[in-house]
């Protein structure tokens, strides 16, 4: 496996203990000034809700018990409004309304909840910068855990249009005396897996996570392979069940790591002298299965450390300076148009400190990537995000502590 020996085989542990930090860009920027309507004390948000265009969210709203909320004048909020046809659209097949009655109280209020941040964000407020800013909703999703705890959105605008989360905004800066509004294409659903979820009572069908994902065995097999001997508290898994953390992850499919895992067996036993027929076949039985990474033959060369240095390599991370903790949240609309380097966990670790990290690009068609490779910087070729082209939405994976974007080739550091 001469092409995966050249990882660096330096500890890492900074890697996982610096995912316990939260993230760097979560304090909120000073909001832009925008102006605000004088006349007395209307329009509120709530009576802005009374354009026959937002009639389901005014519906939502009722039921969720916020209206009382978005009415008072001297409060303070952005509402990242859904009109009917985003409702339309996200409740297909079903009929919005009778979608929304099917809920219960509680879920209706947690969804529009994720739709409001307690602060004016206008639209020049909307970060234009790479990587993304955050903004806390009111959308508390574990009060018992801390009454400050807050569900975070993320807004962003860049050349071909202003997001939140990877969600179109629409129309911007309908103002109220108690915030403003801006329009948005889908309802934007707040997350309710981590990255790594292990919750017995969520149903497999809905377990989207690393550890329960069809097509991910290959990435949950080497996660826990780096957590091999790792006191808890300092696993990869616990950052993955982390609240705090906030998490960009190119996870390689299964038949991605398959393929790096055959050519790069293959390559370790033809430098042992064995005949290429050989070679390839006895490499192919050995990564044809996740027990790859356990493989009692391999374990001089899957050692936690490299296993530890494949996955830190497939997560961004904010390095700035020296050392940035880690916690950027990127969404496929989000990845620059001309090819830029972004650094990831590898670069925790000191000796990797000047690595120079991955190297993303998209192609858009309207609001939506199209196309988005990311390389590393030992692949011949650049790997591709799988894109979802039927519901360009469904591309990015939302989970409480970050998203998830599949690709179709393992990185490689050198």
């Amino acid at each position: 496996m001469k092409i995966f020996n050249k990882i660096l085989n330096a500890s890492l542990l900074a890697v996982t203990t610096c995912l316990f930090f939260t993230a760097c860009n979560k304090t909120p920027l000073p909001p832009v000034p925008i102006a605000q309507p004088m006349q007395g004390t209307t329009p509120t948000l709530a009576t802005l809700l009374d354009d026959p265009n937002f009639s389901i969210l005014k519906e939502a709203v009722k039921k969720g018990g916020l209206l009382t909320t978005l009415s008072v004048p001297t409060l303070r909020f952005t509402v990242f409004a859904p009109d009917n046809a985003a409702f339309t659209a996200s409740t297909a097949p079903f009929p919005p309304l009778a979608f929304l009655a099917s809920l219960d109280t509680p879920t209706v209020r947690s969804i529009v909840s994720y739709h409001v941040v307690p602060q004016v964000i206008g639209s020049g407020s909307i970060p234009a910068t790479f990587p993304n800013f955050q903004y806390p909703s009111i959308l508390n999703p574990a009060p018992q855990l801390s009454a400050l705890l807050r569900l975070t959105l993320f807004p962003s605008k860049r050349s071909n249009g202003a997001w939140v989360n990877n969600i179109p905004i629409t129309a911007t800066d309908m103002l109220a005396v108690n915030g403003v509004l801006h329009k948005v294409a889908a309802v934007i659903l707040p997350p309710s897996r981590y990255l790594w979820d292990v919750n017995p009572s969520t149903p497999t069908s809905l377990n989207n996570s690393i550890f329960a994902a069809p097509d991910l065995t290959y990435l949950k097999a080497a996660i826990s392979r780096a957590d091999s001997g790792v006191a808890p508290g300092s696993k990869l898994v616990d950052a993955l069940t982390n609240i705090g953390a906030n998490l960009t992850i190119f996870a390689p499919t299964d038949l991605a790591f398959q393929q790096a895992l055959t050519g790069a067996i293959a390559q370790g036993l033809i430098a042992q002298g064995v005949p290429l027929a050989t070679a390839l076949a006895q490499a192919t039985f050995l990564a044809s299965t996740p027990g790859v990474f356990t493989n009692p033959a391999l374990w001089n060369v899957i050692t936690p450390t490299f296993a530890k240095g494949i996955v830190a390599y497939h997560i961004f991370s904010a390095q700035t300076s020296p050392f940035t903790p880690p916690g950027i949240r990127v969404f496929s609309v989000n990845i620059p148009t001309t090819a830029t380097t972004v650094k990831t966990l590898l670069n925790s670790a000191s000796v990797a400190a000047l690595h120079p990290g991955l190297i993303i690009r998209a192609t858009f068609t309207g609001p939506f990537v199209t196309s988005a490779t990311v390389k590393g910087l030992a692949n011949a070729t650049a790997s591709n995000v799988v894109i979802n082209p039927l519901n360009p939405i469904a591309t990015d994976q939302h989970f409480l502590n970050g998203v998830i974007l599949r690709i179709d080739q393992v990185l490689l550091p050198q």
